[in-house]
């Protein structure tokens, strides 16, 4: 059995999850990039990747993960060579993809599916979709993270294992070539696996709120936009997102524009000033 998963922080909770149950005991694979966000057209040829790959660079530039895109640490198509090759060597070996009701998740189950078509039959979904789960404090809860959910509960989780359907092996793959197609930025999860999509500039104005007429960090500006915006991304997005910001002139800024502890924002005093009127 190989397990995977869309977040570094659900290896954890799923490792001591099989430790609890002989049953789920197998490899856990991770699917390390966001495809919530950035460019997806041609995911699955050269030119689209490279530039994607393209993209990040720009994104993590300067950033606290520059350089992360050619280090080697984040490949999927090494991950899923590596897994589609395991399957064909052994015709045993089965798949169960984890994920919850967030965009990441979905998203990268899109992506991923492309690769699995040969082995219907053999993939199985554990959608976590609405489902009610106990916490640590005995109450009821619905989870939109897999890693929020205790190791004991993924043992009832297990019971909604189902395999991948023809229909959706057919169906889902044009959804994903159909968002590619739209050649946006942002996906955003409107419920069951409904992606609709927005441009680059999607968490603009929510992060803009956070940029007020003192100065503040920009790891605080975004510290407060994740703990408080309906809809949230990763950190080195709204950082890049940040940098655009003060690119058009709009806002203050001291310190080296690198990672988001070195330097600080504040609205322009004139801004200000115009608000306050």
């Amino acid at each position: 059995m190989i397990h995977i998963v869309f977040n570094e922080a659900d290896v954890e909770v799923l490792q001591k999850a099989i430790e609890l149950d002989e049953q789920l005991r197998g490899e856990i694979v991770l699917v390390r990039d966001d495809y919530a966000v950035g460019p997806i057209a041609n995911l699955y040829v050269g030119e689209g990747i490279e530039a994607r790959k393209a993209w990040w660079k720009e994104v993590l530039s300067g950033g606290d993960l520059d350089g992360k895109v050619n280090d080697g640490s984040v490949d999927d198509y090494k991950t899923v060579a590596e897994l589609v090759g395991t399957m064909r060597r052994d015709p045993d070996e089965i798949i169960w993809i984890w994920a919850a009701q967030n965009k990441h998740d979905v998203s990268g189950y899109y992506w991923l599916l492309y690769y699995m078509k040969e082995f219907q039959g053999r993939v199985f979904i554990l959608y976590l979709n609405n489902l009610p789960f106990i916490n640590e404090k005995g109450q009821i809860f619905y989870p939109v993270w897999l890693h929020t959910i205790q190791p004991k509960e993924f043992l009832k989780a297990k019971k909604l294992a189902r395999t991948i359907t023809l229909s959706e092996f057919e169906v889902d793959p044009d959804e994903w070539i159909r968002l590619s197609n739209e050649n946006k930025g942002v996906r955003i999860l409107e419920g069951g696996k409904k992606l609709v999509q927005h441009d680059y500039d999607f968490y603009d104005a929510d992060l803009k709120k956070y940029i007020t007429k003192d100065w503040q960090k920009a790891g605080k500006i975004i510290s407060h936009f994740l703990s408080k915006s309906k809809h949230t991304t990763g950190d080195m997005y709204l950082l890049w997102r940040i940098k655009l910001l003060i690119a058009s002139g709009g806002y203050d800024v001291q310190g080296e524009i690198k990672n988001m502890k070195d330097f600080e924002v504040k609205t322009k005093a004139a801004i200000t000033e115009a608000v306050s009127e």
